[in-house]
């Protein structure tokens, strides 16, 4: 990602905002509320075209590319509110998504497979709108995952859910990864960002503040000023 920008009207949500993810990575990103997170989100998965700026992968150039055209280059996104297709079953919404991705030949098969490996399987035939809070959210990794994404974009999966259904999603996460997809996550909560994150980015009203692994990031004395507020001692124990 090249000096990203997004302006609306005249206020700079994202400023000159330049990064790069590694293959084979879970890539963080936090920042307090207003921080230009899910904007930064929403232009790398195409929903906003950037004022400047460019958006690559692999070294090709997307930044002119809507949405469903970035799922054939391989970025899928899911998003903090969940919207299933409520009266379909759940293999349904995965296959749906899985017609709009890079296995079209096979959609059910590999949306029957996608659902094994989020844990859903059992669920298949139920309507969506039966599930659980962490169910629905595994559904919407399960309907990004079903467009075989070798980039997937997870903004605040795990808000409104239990402690240990925020301790499954983060396994979950894991396992994606170590499956070949690389990932980058947004999340508010902090120390779910530093228990799985490979490397970190630190966003503050709009500019990228700091970046490096958890370790670096906790001991980073602009980072604690501008969003931890408390010595990372207490701040990441608590």
């Amino acid at each position: 990602m090249e000096n990203l920008t997004k302006f609306f009207g005249g206020l700079a949500a994202i400023r000159e905002v330049s990064f790069e993810v590694a293959e084979g990575q879970i890539y963080g990103i936090i920042g307090p509320n207003g921080a230009g997170k899910t904007t930064l989100f929403s232009m790398i998965g195409g929903a906003f075209r950037p004022s400047s700026g460019k958006v690559r992968t692999r070294g090709q150039d997307i930044t002119a590319l809507r949405p469903f055209q970035r799922v054939q280059v391989g970025i899928a996104r899911t998003h903090q509110i969940v919207r299933p297709f409520r009266a379909m079953s759940v293999l349904e919404n995965v296959q749906v998504a899985a017609h709009f991705g890079r296995q079209k030949s096979n959609a059910r098969e590999y949306a029957v497979k996608v659902l094994r490996s989020v844990g859903l399987e059992k669920l298949a035939n139920d309507p969506a709108y039966v599930l659980s809070v962490g169910n629905q959210k595994k559904l919407e990794v399960a309907r990004a995952l079903a467009t075989s994404p070798d980039l997937l974009l997870c903004d605040e999966i795990c808000g409104g859910l239990t402690h240990a259904e925020t301790a499954s999603m983060l396994q979950l996460l894991r396992e994606i990864r170590d499956r070949g997809t690389t990932v980058m996550y947004v999340e508010h909560d902090v120390k779910a960002i530093t228990a799985i994150c490979d490397r970190i980015m630190v966003l503050n009203y709009g500019r990228k503040l700091a970046e490096g692994t958890a370790a670096e990031i906790q001991l980073d004395p602009a980072v604690i000023e501008a969003y931890l507020g408390v010595p990372p001692e207490e701040r990441f124990n608590a």
